[in-house]
Order: structure tokens, then sequence, then C-alpha cells
């Protein structure tokens, strides 16, 4: 019941933040993941699958099949215009006279993401909706001016346990809460395997670490990563600095 009385009071609040921008229109970035599934699922109780469109963006050459096949599904069930636009093509023609890194390379994926998701909502009066969660916001797990670029962002105060819990009562494939959390920005990449923390130790200490709480003894070691990813992403949650 609380997950439900949690749903219900986000979708008055996208419905008031609609009306206070006198906007009808949400475009969204559908991934194949939870979180995506969750903002879509909560956009459509809020204004309508009428007013949503979703487009899907997979490098062919790293998203799986089964992530497009599953968010095209999702969304074609939900009713909600949808576009596959593959973004392998557009990553290949960045070219730059210096050697990208690793790290460069992948956020390009989620800043050409961004661009379209913008273009689309530039193009047809829509506001942009974030994916992101409670739990990565304050990890910095998301890219600058990529995924973090949004208008708003429906799921932004829930932890990972909250939105799957909310997708169970909303009813979401079962596909969408089995599989293993991964942004797909490069090949086997898989979000807990790269945090080196379970999103289950995430969600029990940081809302400890957050309202300075006590941290169990077994657990320091675990919050000590959190605290210090916190501290090195903090740049990522502050406006730009003017000088």
């Amino acid at each position: 019941m609380a997950s439900y009385k949690k749903s219900g009071k986000i979708v008055k609040k996208i419905q008031k933040f609609f009306s206070e921008q006198n906007k009808t229109k949400c475009v969204l970035g559908l991934s194949g993941g939870i979180d995506s599934a969750l903002t879509l699922a909560l956009l459509v109780k809020a204004l309508g699958n009428k007013n949503i469109t979703c487009i899907l963006m997979p490098n062919t050459k790293i998203t799986k099949n089964q992530s497009t096949n599953d968010a095209k599904k999702l969304a074609e069930k939900l009713g909600v215009r949808y576009f596959i636009v593959p973004i392998d093509e557009m990553l290949e023609s960045f070219q730059t006279p210096w050697k990208q890194s690793n790290t460069a390379k992948a956020n390009l994926s989620a800043r050409t993401r961004a661009l379209l998701l913008y273009n689309y909502a530039n193009s047809n009066n829509a506001l942009v909706a974030g994916t992101g969660n409670k739990s990565e916001y304050y990890l910095g797990y998301f890219t600058k001016y990529g995924d973090a670029a949004a208008d708003f962002f429906p799921i932004g105060n829930l932890l990972k346990k909250e939105v799957r819990e909310i997708s169970k009562e909303l009813n979401l494939p079962k596909e969408f809460l089995e599989k293993a959390p991964s942004a797909e920005l490069w090949e086997g990449q898989e979000d807990e395997k790269e945090l080196g923390l379970t999103y289950a130790q995430i969600d029990e200490l940081l809302p400890l670490i957050l309202e300075k709480k006590k941290i169990p003894a077994s657990q320091k070691q675990a919050a000590e990563k959190i605290k210090k990813l916190i501290e090195a992403t903090e740049h990522k949650r502050k406006s730009p600095l003017i000088i």
C-alpha cells in the first residue's frame, strides 16, 4: 500500500509539473531496463499514452537485442508512439584529432541519446523525462549532459528497491524485474559489477549516510566506498560555476 501511495503521489506531481509548464507532451529514452520502464508507466498514468513518445536508441554493436525487443513490446503494450533510432552511425562519424579515452567513448553514447531526445522535444513542444533513480543520482552514476540531461526526473527520489516495488505493483512485465541492471555502454557492462556494490547495499546504506545515522559495523567498508563516490561526483549534482 505504501508503494501504491508513493506512485500515486508521483503521478500527481507529474501532472502538476506539466500544468505549471503549460505542456502536455513528453518524450523519454526507453532502454529495456526497469528504470525507463517504470518512468514510462508513470508518465502514461499521469499524461495519457497519446501524449508520450519513446525513442529507442540502441548501439547495435553493444545493445542486446532483448533490450530493444523488451522496450518495443512495452511501448506497444501501453499504446505509446515510439521510434527506433540506432546511434551506431552517429558514434562512428564522431572523429577527433586526439585519442579518446574509453570513458569519453562510453559517455558519447549517453550524450548522443540526449541530443536525439532534445531534438525531438524541441521539434514537438515536448519535455524530456529523465529515467535516473535516487541510488544512481547520489553515487554520480550517470553522464553529465547525457542521461542527466532532462527537464524532470519522475523516479529521481526512488531507491532502486522502491523502483522494483512500484514496478511490481504496476504489473510491469517480469523481464524488466529479472534482468541485471546495465546501462549497456560497453559490451558485458553491468551496473553492480562496475560500482563494486550491490543495489541492496546501496539502498540500505545510502539513507543512513544522507541522514548521518549509525552504520552497521559489518557494512562500514561498503559505506566508506559509497561516501567516496558521493564526494567524488559532487560536481555532477551542481550547476556549473559562474566566475
